[in-house]
């Protein structure tokens, strides 16, 4: 028999937890909490959840609850949802950094019932109508100081993250918000700015309409992501990424300057060097 699983935040995230949690049965209920009332409406309309109800009734009832809000929404409200859960209770987040959040509630009491933890799956899209089915399939997901928390309290979102067919990694906070600066981050802020950058140069719209090819449209489509959800992100894990800023800052002077130089040689023996990513990547 499935659990009773609480989700907070009815968006990409949280409601495409909510349809996979339900269709492989890991949950027999779900329940929903969002501020929105248009979101609340729009989420039982397209059967993510069963029900909706208030944060305190909702986490008082489950077996396990997902905070699947802006990680800034997350740093206020875990603390109050450790404060209502039992002592049976697991708590988990999915919000994109972690050493700001589980330094919060370091000292909690209830501590042991939350799982830090972080999967690397999404769409530029927001809101319940993006929610996907088999979002996280063959992605990865990462617990975080998982020491901290009680072993049965691991094991369920563990088993929450296999049953959407996830991989498992494990880590410290600060390790995870360093990579996430690095593999996640930066991406974002390097597509914002060149959406900006675009958009100031060419003044028609039109022309960036009927001239952008496949090339540009991928590098530049987590520009579409909600400024709600990452400026939050941005700001706290601000000190990762001023350095991976400065390095992605000072590899972008240099490639300015070979190609104002017109150093042939060099710029191919930079792009070769950057073509050893396809080895990791595959």
């Amino acid at each position: 028999m499935g659990i009773t699983l609480c989700v907070v935040g009815l968006g990409l995230i949280g409601g495409s937890l909510a349809i996979d949690l339900q269709r492989c049965a890991f949950a027999s209920r779900v329940i929903g909490v969002d501020n929105n009332v248009t979101h609340q409406e729009e989420a039982l309309k397209l059967g993510l959840v069963d029900e909706i109800m208030t944060l305190d009734e909702a986490v008082w009832l489950a077996d396990l609850v997902v905070l699947a809000i802006p990680v800034n929404a997350i740093i206020q409200t875990l603390p109050k949802v450790l404060d209502l859960v039992s002592k049976d209770t697991v708590v988990t987040d999915v919000g994109s950094t972690k050493f700001p959040i589980v330094d919060v509630i370091k000292s909690h009491p209830k501590r042991s019932r939350y799982v830090p933890s972080h999967p690397m799956a999404g769409t530029e899209y927001s809101g319940p109508s993006a929610a996907l089915k088999n979002l996280f399939q063959e992605k990865v997901s990462i617990i975080c100081d998982k020491e901290n928390s009680d072993e049965q309290a691991v094991d369920l979102v563990e088993r929450m993250y296999r049953a959407l067919y996830m991989d498992l990694l494990y880590m410290g906070a600060k390790e995870h918000d360093v990579h996430a600066a690095y593999v996640s981050h930066i991406s974002h802020i390097s597509s914002f700015v060149l959406a900006n950058t675009v958009l100031e140069k060419e003044k028609s719209t039109k022309a960036i309409f009927d001239l952008a090819s496949g090339g540009f449209q991928s590098t530049v489509r987590l520009a579409k992501s909600s400024p709600a959800m990452w400026t939050p992100i941005f700001l706290q894990n601000s000190a990762n990424l001023l350095e991976v800023l400065d390095t992605y800052i000072e590899q972008m002077q240099e490639f300015r300057d070979l190609i104002a130089d017109g150093d042939r040689e060099e710029l191919r023996k930079r792009m070769e060097e950057a073509n050893r990513i396809r080895k990791v990547l595959g």
